[in-house]
C-alpha cells in the first residue's frame, strides 16, 4: 500500500491501524535547533482524542505521544522525528459480526476489491484513528511556523447537521465540545442528544484559518498553495468538500465584487481566501470543509457480503454520531503541514527574500 507520506520537504509518513498495538508517524525534514518535547504536541492530541464528551465515541484512548528520535537535549536535530501513540482501548470483538460484510459508506468494499483482504477492526487502515499522528505532526509544524512567522492556526464548527452556527468569537471555541464559536451551545446539545438516541448520524461544516502567513507560499502551476490545501483537506476521513475563500459563493458574485481590491493599506477584502495565482498573498488563509455523516450507525442498512449475498448491516461498537465534532484539530494540523512544507520550499528557492510579509493587509 502506497500513499502514506504527506509533504515534500517536511514529509510525514503515517503508520498503524485502528486496532493494532500502536499508531504513529515519522517526520522527515524538520529544521534543526527547535526546542521540542511531548508537551508541545500533547495539547492538540487532547483536543482530538476520543472519549472527551458524551457526544463522541466512548473509546477511551489517552493518546499519549512519545518522541522516539530526532530530538537531543530538548532540540530537534534535523534527523527523522518518530512519534508513537499506543492503542490501549481496542474492542475488536465488536467487529466480528461484520467481518464478512461490507458496511455502506465505509471503505470495506473498495479495500476488499483492491487488496483482496481487509482489517475489519475499526476500519483498520481506513480508520479516522489514523488522523492522530497527523495532529501530532501538525503540532510540530505549528510551533515552527509560529516561531518563524508568527503564524496562528484556528478552527471552528460553522454548521452541525441542519443547524447553522453563528460566529460570535474565537474565545468560545475551547469552551464547548463542538468547537463552536458561540456562547450558548444548548441547541447543539439538544440536537446531538436526539441524534444519539435515534442511532443515526449527521454531517458538519468546519472553518479553519491561518493568520500571519508570509507572502509567496505556493507555485503558479501544479503546486498551487490552494490546490495543496484542498488535497490535504480531502485526505481527512469523511471530508467530501473543500472551499477556499468565497468558495462556491463566488458563483453568485460579480467580478467587480469577487476580485479583492488592493489599496496602499492592503487588500480591501479576502474573497480569494489568501491565495492568488496559487501563491499566498499574506492575508489570512480561509478554508471551509464539509464532512459527511458518520457511516457507522445503529440503523440497519442493505448491503452484501463477500459472497455477494444480500445482508442487513448494523454497525455495533463505539462511534461518533458526528465525526465533525473532533475534526477541527485535524483540519488545523493538515493546514499547518501544507504551510510549513511550502515555507521550507520558499526558503530553499528564494533564500532570504522568501516570506516577505510587507504586502499583508
Amino acid at each position: 500500500m502506497s500513499g502514506n507520506t504527506f509533504g515534500t520537504l517536511f514529509a510525514v509518513t503515517n503508520f498503524g491501524e485502528s486496532h493494532g498495538p500502536a499508531i504513529g508517524c515519522v517526520i522527515d525534514g524538520c529544521p534543526p535547533g527547535m526546542a521540542l518535547s511531548e508537551a508541545d504536541i500533547q495539547p492538540d492530541l487532547e483536543r482530538r482524542r476520543p472519549g472527551t464528551s458524551r457526544y463522541v465515541t466512548q473509546r477511551n484512548e489517552p493518546d499519549t505521544v512519545q518522541i522516539l528520535s530526532g530530538v537531543y537535549e530538548g532540540r530537534t536535530t534535523g534527523t527523522p522525528i518518530a512519534l508513537l501513540i499506543a492503542n490501549t482501548n481496542q474492542r475488536s470483538k465488536d467487529y466480528g459480526a461484520i467481518a464478512q460484510q461490507f458496511r455502506p459508506g465505509h471503505a470495506d468494499y473498495t479495500y476488499w476489491k483492491k487488496y483482496g483482504l481487509r482489517d475489519p477492526r475499526g476500519g483498520g487502515r481506513s480508520s479516522a484513528r489514523l488522523t492522530a499522528p497527523m495532529v501530532a505532526a501538525g503540532a510540530v509544524a505549528k510551533k515552527w511556523l509560529a516561531q518563524q512567522y508568527g503564524t496562528r492556526l484556528r478552527g471552528c464548527m460553522t454548521q452541525l447537521g441542519e443547524i447553522e452556527i453563528p460566529f460570535e468569537g474565537w474565545e468560545h471555541v475551547p469552551n464547548n465540545p463542538f468547537f463552536a464559536p458561540m456562547a450558548d451551545v444548548s441547541p447543539l446539545q439538544t440536537y446531538m442528544e436526539a441524534l444519539r438516541k435515534s442511532g443515526d448520524s449527521c454531517g458538519a461544516r468546519l472553518r479553519v484559518t491561518a493568520t500571519g502567513v508570509p507572502v509567496g507560499l505556493g507555485e503558479p502551476l501544479f503546486d498551487k498553495l490552494d490546490a495543496d490545501i484542498a488535497y490535504a483537506m480531502m485526505g481527512i476521513n469523511a471530508v467530501k468538500g473543500v472551499e477556499i475563500g468565497a468558495g462556491f459563493a463566488c458563483v453568485a458574485q460579480r467580478g467587480s465584487t469577487h476580485g479583492d481590491a488592493i489599496t496602499p493599506a492592503g487588500f480591501a477584502s479576502n474573497n480569494a481566501g489568501g491565495v492568488l495565482g496559487g501563491i499566498s498573498t499574506g492575508q489570512d488563509i480561509e478554508v471551509s470543509l464539509a464532512i459527511k455523516p458518520t457511516s457507522s450507525i445503529l440503523i440497519a442498512r442493505p448491503s452484501v457480503d463477500v459472497d455477494n449475498r444480500p445482508v442487513q448491516v448494523i454497525t455495533a461498537g463505539r462511534h461518533d454520531p458526528c465525526v465533525g465534532l473532533r475534526a477541527t484539530p485535524i483540519a488545523e494540523a493538515m493546514l499547518a503541514l501544507v504551510l510549513i512544507d511550502h515555507a521550507l520550499r520558499l526558503r530553499a528557492q528564494c533564500g532570504d527574500r522568501g516570506g516577505d510579509n510587507t504586502a499583508r493587509a
